[in-house]
């Protein structure tokens, strides 16, 4: 008889599915999982909260472009990972939360008065795409599987499985257990490129058209799909664009891009265009819902729409074709469609109209950069010489309020995947957890973390994991001492200073610099913006996480250049 335990069986199951990380806070219920860790190529990443546990999950998972796993405690280290779970099940990003259960004598049901004992399936549940606890060891095979092809069927999202702790110790024999399955033989692993019908019926909406536009989701990254997507796009002569939580699907410095907050020049090309091809997004609030005045009306604009999710399709705007198909072999197969009814036309008709008037938009960030307030480094220079000392593959993740504002609009993103920003939550804190987890996916690329000083505050004791861990991320802190963003919504109500004293507003001074030195990181403080580039390179040649504490202008931070593109965004109700 061969034994194992269920802890065993458990990381046997997850390495049939190819995970390579796991995430948590140690605790005596997991040691049967984390001592066969390393032993199936898994490792395991101590952190020290577990929502950042979640977080540096879910960076991973968005990089690597496959699924992490986060383990919590029982009770409240469960309740701290499924606050993290929050934002992967908004965004779309499927990682796998295991919760670990006290023993089942005492708590199934609970008899009251039990240490640490919380219905943790009822709070995952509307979080996560599966939720269920297992209470067989025969069934964990099961019901592992059942969880992945949840959380990786359609619209990615995250899965929950709980286990009671005595579980895991029960040893079980291996030779009795059913087979455990390789993904493709129990789940559908690609929907293809969609109903060839469709795709000809597409093809010929596009052909026929004189002005497209070709709009990514998220769904592009996740499908590897950005070739295909610029390649089709420029076939068509269509001009490109993006949803703010895709950037990079289609590299910003493509002459037929338009950035998601350009509401002039990007506005104006998909308000005009004939056809809309929407490829991998369901057109949320910051796409304006997909109506006008963001997009063209529905009666008279012909929308195409590729998604994985049948229940993203025509979500939020009427559809002329769906096709539920992958992005990757959907694009190649409606290009090599479009191929044989047109040549490729080059530029896209009055490309030269539209970027008149991003013009617009340009000229609110260029003043902004030749503005000063309060003294302190300008925010908008500050993030253009992060841009300019990072190579065009640098994984840039942003966290904060007016910080993210700033880094979206002066930050191009050049390839893919290389933009993390918790956008659908905006989610606090984030930030570095989510770098650590794109250098464990990118060990080799660079990862540059651009924050805010009271988002970077949710988190800083993940430098001392990231020192450990031999994680050189570079973190550059947007020092205002305040929640800019809160003093920008004051100032944007009438109000004043005087109205945010004493209301936690304004923040103690602290030396992040100085935190970062006595986490085991380098740490370094800027004042002005000629000493940012020389911290930069010191920075990455310390081969440590660093941290750059950079004092940035209080006043001009107040005004981000993104603002009201960001205001008028959330304010269009949708069609």
């Amino acid at each position: 008889m061969s034994e194992i335990t269920v802890g065993e069986l458990l990381v046997r199951c997850l390495r049939a599915e190819g995970v390579e990380l796991m995430t948590g806070i140690i605790d005596g219920a997991h040691i049967p999982i984390v001592v066969h860790t390393a032993k199936y190529g898994i490792r395991y990443v101590n952190a020290h909260h577990e929502e950042a546990a979640a977080h540096i999950a879910e960076g991973y998972t968005r990089i690597a472009r496959k699924p992490a796993v986060v383990i919590g405690n029982p009770g409240c280290g469960t309740g701290n990972m499924l606050a993290g779970v929050v934002s992967a099940h908004a965004e779309g990003h499927p990682i796998l939360a295991i919760g670990s259960l006290r023993p089942r004598l005492k708590t199934d049901p609970n008899r009251g008065g039990a240490w640490q004992a919380a219905d943790t399936e009822s709070m995952a549940r509307p979080i996560t795409k599966y939720a269920a606890t297992v209470r067989q060891a025969e069934r964990l095979p099961e019901m592992m599987r059942a969880a992945f092809r949840a959380a990786l069927t359609g619209r990615p999202g995250p899965a929950y499985l709980a286990l009671p702790d005595e579980l895991l110790l029960e040893k079980i024999d291996a030779s009795k257990l059913p087979p455990i399955h390789p993904a493709d033989r129990y789940r559908v692993t690609s929907m293809g490129a969609g109903d060839p019908a469709w795709i000809e019926r597409a093809a010929d909406l596009l052909a026929g058209a004189t002005r497209i536009h070709v709009h990514a989701g998220k769904g592009v990254l996740w499908s590897d799909a950005s070739a295909e997507l610029a390649a089709l796009g420029e076939h068509l002569g269509a001009t490109l664009g993006a949803s703010l939580g895709a950037r990079g699907a289609v590299a910003e410095d493509h002459p037929h891009y338009f950035h998601p907050f350009d509401l002039n020049g990007a506005g104006l090309a998909r308000a005009e265009a004939e056809v809309v091809l929407v490829v991998g997004g369901r057109l949320g609030e910051y796409d304006g819902w997909g109506g006008p005045p963001m997009w063209g009306a529905p009666a008279s604009q012909k929308t195409i729409q590729i998604d994985s999710d049948p229940m993203s399709i025509g979500l939020n705007r009427p559809v002329d074709v769906g096709i539920v198909a992958d992005a990757k072999p959907a694009l190649a197969a409606l290009l090599a469609a479009v191929s044989r009814r047109m040549p490729s036309r080059g530029a896209p008709p009055d490309l030269a109209r539209y970027r008149e008037q991003s013009a617009a938009t340009m000229q609110q960030g260029i003043a902004y950069l030749g503005s000063s307030g309060s003294g302190g480094v300008n925010p908008g220079r500050m993030v253009m010489a992060v841009r300019q000392h990072f190579p065009r593959d640098v994984v840039t993740v942003l966290d904060g309020g007016n910080t993210t504002l700033t880094g979206v609009a002066f930050h191009p993103i050049l390839s893919s995947p290389s933009f993390l920003y918790s956008v659908k939550m905006g989610y606090l804190g984030t930030g570095l957890p989510f770098a650590m987890g794109a250098k464990l996916a990118a060990p080799d690329r660079p990862v540059c973390l651009i924050t805010g000083d009271g988002a970077f505050g949710f988190h800083p004791m993940e430098l001392e994991t990231a020192a450990r861990e031999d994680l050189p991320v570079v973190t550059v802190v947007a020092v205002d001492a305040a929640w800019g963003m809160e003093k920008t919504a004051y100032l944007a109500q009438g109000y004043g200073a005087p109205d945010w004293e004493r209301r936690g507003i304004e923040l103690a001074p602290v030396r992040y610099d100085g935190l970062a030195r006595e986490l085991g990181c380098h740490g370094e403080r800027v004042e002005r913006i000629e000493e940012l580039e020389p911290a930069l390179a010191r920075a990455v040649a310390s081969k440590k996480p660093a941290v750059i504490h950079v004092e940035v202008d209080r006043e001009l931070n107040t005004k981000p250049p993104g603002w009201e593109q960001f205001r008028k965004a959330r304010a269009v109700q949708g069609y």
